[in-house]
């Protein structure tokens, strides 16, 4: 006789093996397994060859071996992950009531754990974390922005725009599209969505300073509230340090640094504009916009000049960024496999006893890695390099212990001898 799981998803044969039906993927022991541990990704190559023919974010149910609900996702035609998994309660439907519920409880946790008036730049929703696979919602003042990582949530976003304004009331939503489909179509530009036009620059505080930040940018606004507890741990260090900060963008990482006592600061990025917002950054916090050296260049091949004239700092700060635009020497530059060399050239600059402040934020890297590039640039100048500080994502990042790659950021201070 037929039966049927709590999910509705398989009915068995007499001889007791499962059927699974459409809309239903069985997963083998060891994919099972990580999906109950918490994991919410279920890659292409897991599902095996049978094809899924379903609408990109259509309802899929997961089920182990025996034919046992484990999780409901969607399904992402467009990437690497077939199947993003919204919930592990088979009696819970993926819907409106759904997106409300993840978007209340999300904000109330920000609510509870931070500084709501004093910090106006923070992420809302993480994504995975809060139960909303491949969306991220940031609070910059009264404005919200929105990156959604595939067109697989294309069918939910105006339920989560409903419950966002709901929740917040805020004066618009921006949405930017992150993803970049198999047929590599580039992201898309930040979007108006609901609410009136934000200025194209306005001011948010993140605790005594303040920012500019512009929420219409394609791809980032120019402050990111991943690394603010690196950036204070910047600013206790900093004091009475001359300063080398490398891929310093926006200039928040360097205001920190001056915030923090350092008696000199040099920047050095690849944008002169992101530079002239670096300027505008320090003389809203009440400091010479001109006394921060500012230098537009390769960080590799000014590394090498300052080498070379034997200038030095007691402080020098990399956070390179993640994508490939970034450069070495005028070529592709690899986040994974040059990081050790990036290194090497910090400390080449670097005084002996001084502090290298790494960071990096790509899920490329994993800590093991990320310790193991510190190493070999040490090994690279035959120094040796000890870790006195780390800092982690803050905590309206939060992260979930059966899904690593979502505490993706590294953040060190080291000593050097």
């Amino acid at each position: 006789m037929a039966t049927r799981d709590r999910g509705g998803s398989t009915r068995r044969r007499r001889s007791g093996r499962p059927i699974v039906r459409r809309g239903t993927v069985r997963l083998q022991y060891d994919v099972a397994r990580r999906i109950r541990l918490g994991h919410p990704w279920v890659y292409r190559e897991a599902v095996g060859s049978r094809p899924l023919r379903e609408a990109p974010g259509a309802p899929i149910e997961l089920v182990d071996d025996n034919g046992d609900f484990l999780a409901r996702g969607i399904f992402d035609g467009e990437s690497a992950i077939a199947v993003r998994v919204m919930t592990r309660d088979p009696d819970e439907r993926i819907g409106p009531e759904m997106i409300r519920a993840r978007v209340a409880s999300a904000v109330a946790l920000r609510r509870r754990l931070l500084d709501w008036d004093g910090l106006e730049s923070m992420r809302l929703i993480n994504g995975e974390a809060d139960g909303l696979p491949a969306v991220v919602v940031e609070r910059y003042g009264r404005y919200l922005v929105i990156q959604l990582f595939t067109p697989a949530f294309n069918d939910y976003r105006e339920a989560l725009y409903d419950a966002l304004e709901a929740e917040l009331s805020p004066a618009a939503i921006y949405e930017q599209r992150r993803f970049r489909s198999l047929a590599g179509d580039a992201p898309r530009a930040a979007e108006l969505v609901r609410g009136s036009p934000a200025p194209v620059e306005f001011e948010v505080s993140e605790g005594a300073l303040r920012f500019w930040v512009d929420v219409t940018a394609p791809l980032s606004t120019g402050l990111f509230a991943d690394l603010r507890e690196g950036r204070r741990v910047i600013a206790r260090w900093a004091k009475g340090r001359r300063v080398l900060n490398l891929f310093s963008y926006t200039g928040a990482v360097s205001v920190y640094a001056a915030h923090g006592g350092a008696s000199a600061v040099a920047a050095v990025d690849v944008s002169a504009k992101a530079h002239a917002r670096a300027r505008k950054n320090f003389a809203l916090n009440g400091f010479d916009a001109e006394t921060p050296e500012h230098i537009v260049g390769d960080c590799f091949k000014v590394l090498a000049r300052f080498a070379d004239r034997g200038r030095r700092f007691d402080m020098v700060i990399i956070d390179p960024p993640a994508f490939a635009s970034a450069t070495r020497g005028g070529k592709a530059w690899s986040a994974v496999k040059d990081y050790g060399e990036l290194v090497a050239g910090a400390l080449d600059v670097l005084e002996p006893g001084g502090l290298l402040a790494a960071a990096s934020s790509t899920r490329k890297i994993s800590a093991e890695d990320f310790d193991l590039a510190l190493a070999e640039g040490a090994t690279r100048v035959r120094t040796t390099l000890r870790v006195i500080d780390r800092a982690a994502l803050p905590s309206d990042f939060p992260t979930l212990p059966g899904f690593p790659e979502g505490n993706y950021l590294k953040f060190v201070v080291c000593t050097r001898d």
